[in-house]
């Protein structure tokens, strides 16, 4: 009989071929049986900095995602791949996502992570009060370049053309919510309330087992599924 970590592994799995099948942003590879370790490929505007011009568009990001022996339990494992110029994200890759650090929810699927990565990508999530990137944090709040989100597509942007409903994820409890400050807002004036989230510092390298997930719908061999 399979265990509850490997049958929520397998969950998770599902998740997100379902998510990659209504999106046209994600796309993602992964290693394991069932798989715990993710490479996620998003494309979209986001945010890069060059020292001598300053923040530019940057249209590839990639985050590798890997689910401990203690998850889901324990937070998810990021480090962030590609280049990205934003509050949350130091220049070496650690990935925070607030106040999950100690209110990690187990109940929160790793779609709903991509969904909350996806947005932290277009700015529709970012805090400025305990940033990861000073830099990042200090443009963010007196920047008038941008009109944030950069992006407005939601992560499932195939099922909102088709008018479906939108894709946010379940909402922490209202404890662990940011509060909202005049970084929040971008220069629409439409206030900007980042999910909460969660900093991670280990970096691991990806299993050179390495399947494509993309529009495959066989599943790996011998997963146990809820």
């Amino acid at each position: 009989m399979s265990s509850p970590r490997i049958r929520r592994l397998a969950a998770d799995y599902q998740s997100v071929k379902s998510l990659c099948r209504e999106s046209s942003i994600l796309d993602l590879s992964c290693s394991g049986d069932p798989p715990s370790t993710y490479l996620l490929k998003f494309r979209g505007r986001g945010l890069a900095m060059d020292p001598n011009k300053g923040p530019y568009e940057h249209y590839e990001h990639e985050v590798r995602v890997r689910l401990g022996s203690n998850y889901p339990r324990l937070i998810p494992e990021l480090h962030w791949l590609t280049p990205i110029f934003h509050p949350n994200i130091s220049a070496n890759g650690l990935v925070c996502l607030g106040g999950y650090s100690t209110n990690w929810v187990p109940s929160l699927k790793l779609d709903d992570l991509c969904i909350m990565l996806w947005d932290m990508i277009r700015y529709n999530n970012f805090d400025t009060t305990s940033p990861y990137n000073r830099l990042a944090a200090e443009w963010a709040r007196g920047q008038r370049q941008f009109i944030l989100p950069l992006d407005s597509r939601p992560l499932r942007d195939q099922v909102v053309a088709q008018g479906g409903g939108d894709d946010r994820p379940p909402a922490a409890d209202p404890a662990i919510h940011f509060q909202a400050t005049p970084s929040t807002y971008g220069a629409s004036g439409v206030e900007l309330v980042p999910e909460a989230t969660v900093a991670i510092e280990q970096t691991y390298a990806m299993n050179s087992d390495v399947v494509d997930v993309k529009n495959n719908d066989q599943d790996p061999p011998e997963i146990v599924f809820l």
